[in-house]
């Protein structure tokens, strides 16, 4: 498969609210202004979303404005006991009022709702996450303060077209390996992270996306034989004919893959989602065997809105080829992969 690199910094958007390029790109090149948008306002969807994790536990942060209605989200998945909650209050009409900003590289966010608040700070060096929800779950609070190495470093960035339509877009920035240190409290543990084993993983995204998607989304960051290594794999909606988002990172350096398939099991005519999976590339430089440990799965519907989403965290064991034809291999590699379906 061809892919399409952007090398030059230049808008994301022309005059007509129009993809002025297409494909990925090693860093956020782009320039992205929600003024640009040409499409009904109420199509804007914006969001950050961080994961943190080592082997044993994760916390799931999400601040969105999907302008008709935000979800700020907090996630705790222990891995060793093998539970999750989640608890994601929702709020309408914020109509891009939360201000996001239009770089993943400055800008802060902030968001308070009834007895909780989640930030986002940016500094020179630093990724600071702080949330606090006073009903986390059954009754019980939940707080935390983690900072992530704002290191500069290679990313996955894909700009992705639709075909129904020209002024619909995905901007979209995946970074990996950011190392995490900080703390969670909460039913009267602490869930602390520690530099040498804990990762951060950003997912940014801004765009105006078409009514109902499926995708396929899969991450790791960790160390391999005392070097930094992580992958970013995906596919599903809009038109990714220019450019894939499977990437391998390697030491803060980007390792661009063609295309990675989700080989999830089937049982009973449904996907059988905590058997073990496998995954394979048509380069022969994603070749893993997945072993999930935690379902994180929703399914709401309201008609006219619905989510219907498996996240599933688990151990990759497989090689990797990086660029320059050198084998990675990984085993028991904690990371996830989902498979979500939204209409909204």
């Amino acid at each position: 498969m061809a892919q399409h690199e952007i090398i030059d910094k230049h808008p994301l958007l022309d005059e007509n609210g129009h993809l002025i390029e297409t494909g990925y790109a090693k860093s956020l090149l782009l320039d992205y202004d929600r003024k640009a948008i040409k499409a009904n306002s109420l199509r804007i969807k914006e969001w950050d979303y961080y994961l943190v994790y080592n082997d044993d536990f994760a916390i799931a942060l999400t601040i969105d404005d999907n302008s008709y209605m935000a979800l700020d989200s907090i996630s705790l998945i222990n891995f060793k006991e093998r539970w999750e909650h989640t608890n994601s209050p929702m709020k309408f009409m914020t109509l891009g009022k939360r201000n996001f900003p239009s770089s993943s590289k400055e800008g802060n966010l902030w968001v308070e709702g009834k007895g909780y608040q989640i930030s986002f700070t940016l500094t020179e060096t630093e990724r600071i996450l702080r949330f606090h929800m006073d009903n986390f779950y059954e009754g019980k609070p939940i707080e935390g303060l983690i900072t992530l190495e704002n290191i500069p470093t290679e990313s996955m960035v894909i700009v992705t077209p639709y075909k129904e339509s020209k002024v619909h877009f995905y901007y979209n920035q995946k970074i990996n390996c950011m190392p995490a240190e900080g703390k969670v409290t909460f039913d009267g543990k602490e869930y602390v992270f520690e530099k040498e084993n804990s990762f951060g993983t950003l997912d940014w995204g801004r765009g105006v996306w078409t009514y109902k998607n499926t995708w396929y989304w899969g991450s790791g960051s960790g160390k391999v034989d005392g070097h930094l290594f992580g992958f970013n794999i995906g596919y599903g909606f809009g038109d990714t004919s220019n450019a894939s988002e499977n990437m391998l990172f390697y030491d803060r350096k980007a390792h661009k893959l063609s295309q990675v398939t989700f080989n999830i099991p089937m049982k009973d005519g449904k996907e059988d989602y905590l058997s073990p999976w496998t995954f394979t590339s048509d380069d022969k430089r994603f070749e893993m065997d997945f072993e999930p440990v935690i379902d994180r799965a929703s399914n709401t519907d309201f008609i006219l809105l619905g989510s219907n989403q498996h996240q599933v965290f688990g151990k990759f064991t497989g090689t990797c080829v990086l660029d320059d034809g050198t084998e990675i291999k990984i085993k028991d590699f904690m990371g996830f992969a989902e498979k979500v379906s939204n209409k909204w």
